[in-house]
């Protein structure tokens, strides 16, 4: 999985935090009260996003609305795994990413584990 470009996670953040369907029209609004964005420039994106499968849509009369096809969890989680799949040596990649971490991640990362082995015992 490619990692987003900067407008392309930008309104993908807008769809995660919001987690509801929203129109082009409320992204770029929402945008504009940051930064300039053109409401073209966001309506292209935003369908590369559908087209690539990030976004689904369904049509209220003449416009579109959007939505998330996963969490913004997931799409880390692909892009770990991604990150992963470059590597010859998998364990060792493993090792180098839990030796970047900091405290505070690593005992997430034990909880996790921990959450996994017991729901693989059930």
């Amino acid at each position: 999985m490619r990692r987003l470009g900067e407008l392309e996670a930008e309104i993908m953040d807008r769809f995660w935090r919001w987690d509801r369907p929203a129109t082009v029209r409320e992204v770029v609004d929402d945008i504009n009260e940051h930064r300039d964005a053109a409401y073209t420039t966001v309506t292209t994106v935003t369908s590369i996003l559908f087209h690539k499968g990030h976004l689904t849509r369904t049509r209220d009369g003449r416009v579109w609305h959007y939505r998330a096809t996963a969490s913004r969890e997931a799409y880390a989680a692909a892009l770990m795994e991604d990150g992963l799949g470059a590597s010859e040596d998998r364990p060792a990649a493993l090792a180098q990413f839990v030796e970047n971490l900091d405290e505070d991640e690593i005992e997430a990362l034990r909880k996790a584990l921990r959450d996994v082995g017991r729901r693989a015992k059930e």
